[in-house]
């Protein structure tokens, strides 16, 4: 969840919005698979590095699946399509002169035999002390760095201490594009947070190592680097470009990929967590730029912070985590999305409780937009001759009812093209919330037993319809499955996913037949929370009594 909620849940609401406003929209991700991370977990798990990224590769695409992630195409770094573009990348950047070979001291454990991956390396951070700072970057301050820079590093694995021993290696000299950096990322509008870390980061670029001593990975493809592979930061980035490539191809036009990452009139969107935004707003941008080929560059980087888990980081290690499949045995895909979507980590760190996920679920899903639904459409079953009636004239209530309902969906479209989520789903609730409010004013069931007061209970039932039906289209990039309910309900039989906005709104007519109304969430009762509140204490006491 913590990385759902940092980049690809706000990934698929952005893309499903676009979708709806009729742009051409491509939604790429995929799984990274190299890295010493890979040799070092299948090694434990007494599994090939190949069959160990098999089997997560099926694990992450069903999980993705079932939190109805609307990729395009979802691919991984060790498809076929993979190596060729980050062999150019690479021989590109090595003729133009941003590549250069060195012989250079790196971490080695003489305990366990081998050079150790800056993933796999613990220590004290040179920039603020954090006694645990990982290899390449410090989970406390920020910083990043080269392994090597670390004061007493020692093995992540085996916790023996780390000498430094000499290697060769091939460096990309990212102090070279600082200029070209500084006055790129000076036309950029993006978030404080992103920008001035940015900024501060470019400050401080030096030469990196884009290599490793390792055999899993992409091979450097230069005769005498036998042993050596690409960094994996290196290759992963270029991952979106070759799943494109490889999406292309499926769709039978090997070239289709240009028309996306070599034409300049491409907007390109990446979502990622606050922890990935040195590699995608500084490196990758200057490995495009060392580039031959007119790669397009990134316009917006909407990176969020991080998200955790009953005021604690997710940790799968120290028992800190959701299980998955036991949780959407009970609850859905859109309960996850709304709570996340509502609390996002957009600005500052926040965090999932069982305890928010049941009040969010019960109060707003379930309290404010489930019971505007069903109540409007059992009434319009039972007094509109199951049929969306005629707009009367209007009270002055009306009137206002008709204002927030077109307000709402300017405000959401607003919403979604500035990546604020919570306030997205705030409107979601809002217009849900002023449903009810109207309704219950308006008193239908009173209005409709009286013969002068019928045209303005059927007046009140058309005007909420319209509302159930805006509700549906301003929802369903964030709760998709429950919008296509809705519309369902209103008697339509399109695919939300494949008609536009515009179309959308023109499909209601009066007299159309209504479909069957039905309940869209269930009530999550006090019993269930305190179970999963302490099934997850458990799993923290495990986790301790087996580190002891």
């Amino acid at each position: 969840f913590g990385h759902i909620a940092g980049a690809y849940l706000p990934g698929d609401c952005y893309a499903r919005f676009q979708r709806l406003m009729g742009n051409d929209v491509l939604y790429i991700c995929g799984s990274d698979e190299y890295g010493m991370a890979i040799t070092l977990t299948a090694e434990q798990a007494g599994r090939s590095p190949q069959e160990h990224v098999d089997l997560y590769h099926g694990v992450i695409s069903k999980f993705f699946n079932t939190l109805n992630l609307s990729f395009d195409h979802y691919s991984r770094t060790t498809t076929p399509f993979h190596q060729e573009p980050v062999h150019q990348f690479f021989t590109d950047l090595l003729e133009n002169g941003y590549i250069e070979e060195r012989m250079t001291e790196q971490l080695y454990s003489e305990k366990e035999g081998r050079f150790m991956a800056d993933r796999y390396v613990v220590g004290t951070c040179p920039k603020c002390g954090f006694s645990q700072a990982r290899g390449d970057e410090c989970p406390k301050c920020g910083a990043s760095y080269e392994a090597t820079d670390l004061h007493n590093p020692r093995s992540k694995m085996t916790g023996s201490p780390l000498s430094l021993k000499m290697t060769k290696h091939w460096f990309l000299l990212l102090d070279r594009f600082q200029d070209r950096l500084n006055q790129w990322i000076d036309q950029k509008k993006w978030k404080p947070n992103v920008t001035n870390f940015v900024k501060g980061y470019i400050k401080e670029l030096k030469p990196r190592a884009i290599t490793r001593d390792i055999e899993w990975g992409l091979p450097v493809p230069l005769e005498g680097a036998g042993g050596k592979v690409l960094y994996v930061w290196f290759d992963a980035v270029i991952g979106y470009i070759s799943a494109t490539m490889e999406w292309a191809s499926l769709k039978g036009d090997q070239d289709l990929w240009k028309s996306y990452w070599t034409d300049p009139a491409t907007k390109l969107v990446q979502f990622i967590g606050k922890d990935n935004i040195p590699f995608h707003a500084v490196t990758f941008p200057a490995m495009i730029m060392g580039q031959n080929t007119p790669y397009i560059l990134v316009d917006e980087l909407p990176a969020n912070e991080f998200y955790n888990l009953e005021g604690r980081q997710f940790s799968k290690s120290d028992g800190w985590y959701i299980d998955l499949d036991d949780f959407f045995q009970k609850y859905t895909a859109d309960q996850i999305r709304y709570a996340i979507a509502s609390n996002a980590p957009e600005t500052q760190d926040s965090e999932f409780t069982w305890k928010d996920f049941q009040l969010r679920c019960n109060s707003e899903l379930l309290g404010k937009l489930g019971n505007f639904v069903n109540r409007v459409m059992v009434f319009a079953k039972n007094n509109a001759a199951g049929k969306i009636p005629e707009i009367g004239p209007l009270s002055p209530e009306d009137q206002q009812f008709s204002i927030d309902i077109k307000k709402s969906i300017e405000e959401i479209k607003e919403s979604f093209e500035t990546f604020r989520l919570r306030r997205a789903s705030q409107i979601v609730m809002e217009l849900a919330q002023k449903g009810n409010v109207y309704f219950d004013f308006k008193k239908p069931w009173q209005a409709i037993k009286e013969a002068e007061k019928e045209h303005s209970a059927q007046t009140t039932i058309a005007l909420c319809l319209e509302a159930i039906k805006t509700l549906a289209l301003i929802a369903y990039p964030i709760i998709p499955e429950t919008s296509q309910k809705m519309w369902r309900m209103l008697g339509q039989s399109s695919e939300l996913s494949k008609i536009s906005f515009e179309e959308a709104e023109k499909s209601l007519v009066s007299q159309q037949i209504l479909g069957a109304p039905e309940m869209l969430f269930r009530r999550i009762e006090n019993e269930e929370i305190e179970a999963e509140i302490e099934k997850l204490k458990t799993l923290s006491t495990k986790s301790k009594e087996k580190d002891l």
